[in-house]
């Protein structure tokens, strides 16, 4: 365990040494790979970034959730020119044809749910999905950019009022009770779609 920390604790370093000429398009660059088919610790630099310059805690979730976009772009040109085939050697029959009919019902919030939460959350799967089902390409950006928008704000925030150590702890809660917070977030979505369709019934009364 201490080897590990302290791997990750050279690795921080490291990142930053490289991040810290670029200023705050870093936070962008960084955002953008991660977004791609590079792994790379996005809610460390979001962190980092708000916790050493506080007032610009928006503009950085901003950049970040724009280089997102950006990264997310080159995945969902991959599933959209014929990535059915590596979609399907990632998941099971049975998830396939799940993800196919939640984007065909709401091709937004299939994309912009998952794009809320942090890892373990396979992102870059429904993101591939997206591309494969055909999803509108203006939908795709603003599912994206929506999604990474709240989650960073949140993290911002949090960081904020908690110090860059939250994301540790958040880590751990989503590792140890992932299913659970899904459960519960996807219970407030599916609340505020119902409250949403009842009014708009309402309306057409």
């Amino acid at each position: 365990m201490n080897t590990i920390k302290h791997l990750l604790a050279r690795y921080t370093v490291f990142l930053w040494a490289l991040l810290k000429p670029l200023g705050a398009w870093g936070i962008l660059t960084i955002a953008a790979l991660d977004g791609g088919f590079v792994g790379l610790p996005m809610d460390v630099v979001v962190a980092g970034y708000v916790y050493t310059d506080r007032s610009h805690f928006f503009w950085y979730s901003v950049l970040a959730s724009v280089g997102s976009v950006l990264g997310s772009i080159v995945v969902y040109g991959v599933g959209y020119m014929g990535g059915e085939g590596l979609l399907r050697k990632r998941i099971s029959a049975e998830r396939f044809e799940k993800l196919h009919s939640s984007f065909d019902a709401h091709p937004f919030w299939a994309l912009m749910f998952p794009a809320m939460l942090p890892p373990p959350t396979p992102f870059k799967l429904f993101v591939l999905a997206a591309g494969v089902f055909e999803m509108g390409f203006v939908r795709f950006v603003l599912a994206i950019f929506s999604g990474r928008m709240v989650r960073f704000l949140i993290l911002s925030l949090l960081t904020l009022k908690f110090g860059p150590g939250v994301v540790h702890l958040v880590a751990n809660v989503f590792r140890r009770h992932f299913y659970l917070v899904l459960l519960v977030v996807a219970a407030g979505v599916v609340g505020w779609l119902m409250h949403r369709r009842a009014a708009k019934q309402d309306q057409e009364a």
